[in-house]
């Protein structure tokens, strides 16, 4: 490919990508699937690569592509980002309505624009001529933190705004709310809780700890997105009320909030309130109330401001969520990282229709911190989907009957000690045969990537448990056929399969292996980077946190989660039982070839022998590099079972297309 093709193609891309994040996210009717997106923001990708000199800061490949700040930068709004006053009662909401009406000198009503207040993070995003330059948190109003990098991770945000043929404006400083959906909330949560990280509280929480990672590739990984309601400085363009800042936002690709109503007089305001407080539970993110806004700007500039708020605007908030209860106990659950979590026992109350008995008290900081104690008259709250939370203890109410709490030093369910991991704020039982941790323990063993199992499901793992057939992992492969078979739904020819199963996993590479121990920290990927360290386990045991830490992506949390998982004995009889019981690792031959060198591939479709992952490993032990997209660049299809559009590219740039043999014999395997 030329340059000027290279350019022109680059251009394409960028410009699709984003016209198709704009059907996705604004117009809410994607045209592409989410593996077609996924190959050409790909295809840019490789081709920014080759280019560098086509780079730019504002491709959509650069929204993950940023390394990690020392500390967030400061700066002033050329405008303050106001609060606004709040009303909790009608009342307070009519009387905003007469003091609008009063001030305007006015008799007939008043039109208002009328919006869901989302329980986010308020932010300001800087364009100029079109391009992103600049993101700030609210701060206090005056001046904010600079998030930039981070603001670029988010999607739903335009890194370029749409002209449809015309010129963007010169300056448009927009203002809206950074937010997390109850579904992806929820969906993240237990994500953490597999990997015994500790929970986010709520939504808000989520997004605002979000946005202030230091790191933006971290940012990139939580499901962020955001709604644009306000404007600051707008260089070129003329508004003259809210809804036309409204109707005006969304040409240039930024979204607005689909639920906003145009309400003529403050009854029918109300009216509005009440029609999403009924339908609170079916939108799809939190929110607090509602938001009241007089529509037309020059009716808003003779209101002006107080101090810290427009006198033209009210939120109108809801009741909160909130009941009054007593902690009967304090229950210590023990998941499958070790993780020690206090739960509140409650004495049964009802909040948002949902009847509550337990609350989580997330750690030992945030117990000591709130000073809730056993036998506290506690007011809680449930926000969505949110876990039950304890808000504060009514101290006023004690008797002196009340007990402080303290976790335990030793894991209440093995006894073994308890530690606490430098820079956490969990607690964590390090014995990976603790009953509390033995199904999860297991079931991460059996899964794929790690021991891969075959016929071993959750249910089964859940049935050697409960009937005491296995204790432990090496239990596995004591396991006989009649104890297998005598299970319910499990035959003789079922028995027999998960048997030969297990026999095959007692062959298993050292990273599998590692993976498979369920170590904190330590996934697929780490586990290999150790692998390429350290020979056995015997050459592990001995490794310290300083030398773990010289091992380039291993840093002071993983080298201490490792030296821990290492120092327990539990932990070491557990290896020398699954070796006493036949399981053998061994080191892959990592030995480079040259055969293809310089060579690029690309995979597609299911190949029948290999992960994908296995199979781009084998290229590049043999010189060759793979890629993820199709370019004139490519030299090698291949293809599997029901390939992709990257087969019908490849056709038109005339890339040899291989079967899944015809890249083995390529690579010296099969």
């Amino acid at each position: 490919m030329k340059k000027s093709e290279a350019k022109e193609r680059i251009e394409e891309l960028r410009a699709e990508i984003e016209d198709h994040n704009y059907r996705y996210y604004v117009l809410e009717d994607p045209v592409i699937t989410d593996r077609e997106y996924d190959e050409l923001l790909a295809e840019l990708e490789e081709l920014e690569g080759e280019y560098p000199e086509f780079q730019s800061e504002n491709s959509p490949t650069q929204r993950v592509g940023a390394s990690p700040a020392e500390e967030f930068e400061s700066a002033e709004h050329s405008q303050p980002m106001l609060s606004l006053s709040n009303a909790f009662e009608e009342e307070g909401v009519l009387d905003f309505g007469d003091r609008v009406k009063r001030e305007l000198g006015l008799d007939g009503d008043v039109t208002y624009l009328s919006e869901p207040k989302l329980d986010g993070l308020a932010v300001e995003v800087i364009y100029e001529n079109g391009e992103l330059t600049k993101g700030l948190t609210r701060g206090d109003g005056v001046t904010g933190e600079v998030v930039t990098r981070n603001i670029k991770t988010i999607r739903s945000i335009p890194l370029k705004l749409r002209t449809n043929g015309g010129e963007p404006p010169r300056l448009l400083e927009v203002r809206g709310e950074v937010y997390m959906g109850k579904d992806s909330f929820r969906e993240m949560n237990e994500r953490r809780a597999k990997e015994g990280k500790d929970l986010f509280a709520n939504p808000r929480n989520a997004a605002a700890g979000s946005l202030r990672q230091l790191d933006p590739k971290v940012t990139a990984r939580r499901p962020l997105d955001a709604f644009f309601y306000d404007v600051g400085e707008i260089g070129g363009v003329e508004l003259n009320s809210q809804e036309e800042l409204l109707d005006y936002l969304p040409s240039l690709g930024l979204r607005v909030n689909p639920y906003t109503r145009k309400c003529i007089g403050i009854g029918e305001a109300i009216d509005y309130f009440r029609d999403i407080e009924e339908r609170r539970e079916e939108i799809p993110y939190e929110i607090d109330g509602i938001v009241i806004k007089v529509n037309d700007f020059d009716l808003r500039d003779l209101l002006g401001t107080k101090t810290r708020s427009p006198r033209w605007a009210l939120a109108y908030k809801f009741p909160p969520e909130r009941a009054r209860t007593k902690v009967l106990d304090i229950e210590v659950g023990v998941g499958r990282t070790g993780a020690l979590t206090p739960v509140a026992v409650l004495d049964p109350v009802e909040v948002k229709g949902a009847t509550i008995s337990r609350a989580t008290l997330h750690n030992q900081d945030e117990i000591d911190e709130k000073g809730i104690r056993i036998g506290d008259e506690v007011i809680i709250q449930r926000a969505g989907d949110v876990i039950p939370e304890v808000i504060k203890p009514v101290k006023g109410e004690r008797d002196g009957s009340e007990e402080k709490f303290k976790l335990p030093d030793r894991c209440p369910v093995c006894g073994e000690p308890v530690k606490r991991p430098r820079g956490e704020a969990i607690h964590r039982c390090v014995n990976i045969s603790c009953p509390a941790r033995v199904k999860e323990s297991i079931k991460h063993f059996a899964s794929k990537g790690a021991a891969d199992v075959d016929g071993l499901g959750d249910k089964l793992v859940e049935q050697f448990v409960d009937e005491g057939l296995v204790e432990s992992i090496p239990d596995l492969y004591r396991l006989s056929k009649e104890e297998i078979s005598d299970l319910e739904r499990m035959g003789e020819k079922s028995a027999e399969n998960l048997l030969e199963s297990l026999e095959e996993s007692k062959e298993i590479t050292f990273s599998r292996l590692l993976y498979a121990l369920g170590i904190r920290h330590v996934g697929e990927h780490l586990a290999r980077v150790l692998e390429s360290e350290y020979t056995d386990f015997d050459d592990l045991e001995e490794a310290n946190r300083e030398e773990l830490e010289e091992i380039n992506e291993i840093g002071p949390e993983v080298a201490e989660s490792i030296v821990n998982f290492f120092s327990n004995d539990r932990n070491l009889d557990l290896i020398r039982e699954l070796e006493e019981v036949g399981v053998r690792y061994e080191r892959p031959e990592r030995e480079t070839k040259e055969t293809l060198a310089g060579q690029k591939f690309v995979f597609t479709g299911r190949l029948e022998n290999y992960t994908r992952a296995e199979a781009q490993d084998l290229v590049e032990r043999s010189g060759g590099r793979a890629t993820s997209s199709v370019s004139s660049a490519t030299d090698f299809l291949v293809a599997g079972q029901s390939p992709g559009s990257k087969y019908d590219r490849a056709r038109e740039e005339g890339v040899t297309i291989l079967t899944e043999d015809e890249f083995e014999e390529m690579v010296g395997v099969g």
